[in-house]
């Protein structure tokens, strides 16, 4: 059978169903209030898995023959397909290696040998470690399954726009991430297949816009580096496999500043009360990007692996960036009721002091001024300017300084 057609791709939806938790679309009120659409999610970072690769690789899993499975497969990932791969050689009771980036989040490597899954961490992006397994491949023999530059994969990530259309027969837009464009082409292209009207749209981290370089360029290049917290998407090269349906079937393509993530992230954790990893927040950033209104959008959610430490890092520069936390300096005498003063100015506009850092040697002269310095907790930038006019119209100097936690 052909990959990428619609045999295929009613096929891979019932098949990869045996991996599968239903994804229901969220309609989301707050993000439509944000953009003026109807927005809805699709929270693929609800399954067993948690993310959508192993829609994928179950599918191309399937399809092999049995000789092929008993090699071993191996393949190389930034933490989701590796997932899949684990969870659906698991299901076949196959050996499977895992080449990671050396960058890879803790959770993605733990959870990839909780499937009993062989780990390799090599390199620094994804390209290295995929031209390691390649290595690994040819000198062992394994079956080496692609993340994204394969049609049989790309079929089973396509899946998740079966079931969009299934459910929102009207959608009009379907924003998709992409990293190396393996669930870009399949969403695409099937969307196209089912309705040609729906416009599908790729949504890039800016420091790793591989397709958008490759599309203008009407070929596939390397983009010299990678830079971004999306790690799931930090890749320097898409498929050349898949690349002409990327170039037939996606509409646009919209790149995202990782400062934008940020607030997405904080967006998604305070109204929808769900962790969805940097990478499946594209879709949600790209939000205000769309130079539409009053249409059905569909945002795909492609993943929320996300360790701790780099999800209290996020929260952390979101807030900064939302003006939630701020950090100024006042200088006031070395005097009994000084610092007391300061506070209850503070207090009165309802701030809440975080940290309090009192140097007495500022100045030479301790009696002159010392410098206090203090990180505050506010509900947002109306807050924060009301508590720093309220310092100064009580005669303080007030000085912004960068936030430090």
């Amino acid at each position: 059978m052909d990959m990428l057609t619609l045999e295929a791709f009613e096929e891979a939806s019932e098949i990869v169903k045996k991996v599968t938790a239903e994804t229901k679309l969220i309609y989301s009120s707050y993000f439509s209030a944000q953009c003026g659409n109807r927005v809805y999610l699709k929270p693929e970072n609800m399954q067993v898995t948690g993310a959508y690769k192993v829609r994928g690789s179950y599918y191309k899993i399937s399809r092999m023959s049995p000789e092929e499975r008993e090699k071993g497969l191996i393949t190389a990932s930034a933490g989701n397909h590796a997932q899949g791969v684990a969870r659906a050689a698991k299901e076949y009771d196959c050996k499977s290696v895992i080449v990671m980036p050396t960058t890879t989040p803790l959770i993605k490597v733990n959870r990839t040998k909780s499937y009993g899954a062989q780990v390799v961490l090599y390199g620094d992006v994804y390209d290295e470690a995929c031209e390691y397994a390649l290595k690994l491949a040819q000198q062992e023999g394994y079956t080496f399954i692609h993340p994204f530059d394969d049609e049989t994969v790309a079929t089973g990530q396509g899946t998740i726009a079966m079931e969009i259309i299934k459910e929102l027969p009207l959608v009009e837009y379907i924003l998709v991430p992409i990293g190396g464009g393996g669930l870009a082409t399949g969403v695409s292209t099937l969307a196209k297949q089912l309705n040609p009207k729906i416009k599908v749209i790729g949504v890039e981290p800016a420091g790793a816009a591989c397709l958008k370089a490759s599309i203008e360029a009407g070929k596939v290049v390397t983009v010299p580096s990678v830079n971004t917290i999306a790690d799931g998407t930090a890749v320097k090269t898409p498929g050349e496999k898949i690349f002409p349906y990327l170039q037939q079937n996606l509409d646009d393509i919209i790149t995202v500043e990782d400062d934008e993530l940020v607030v997405a992230f904080l967006d998604m954790v305070e109204n929808h009360k769900m962790i969805v990893e940097n990478s499946g927040l594209l879709t949600v950033a790209a939000l205000k990007h769309l130079n539409v209104k009053n249409k059905k959008v569909v945002s795909i959610l492609s993943g929320g692996n996300m360790d701790v430490i780099t999800m209290s890092t996020v929260v952390q520069h979101g807030l900064i960036q939302r003006d939630r936390i701020f950090t100024i300096s006042v200088l006031l005498p070395d005097k009994p009721g000084a610092l007391v003063g300061v506070a209850t100015v503070i207090a009165e506009e309802q701030g809440n002091v975080i940290k309090l850092e009192h140097n007495q040697f500022v100045n030479t002269n301790r009696n002159a001024a010392v410098k206090l310095t203090i990180t505050l907790e506010a509900f947002g930038a109306e807050h924060k300017h009301r508590i720093v006019d309220s310092l100064q119209q009580h005669g303080y100097e007030v000085h912004y300084e960068g936030v430090s936690l």
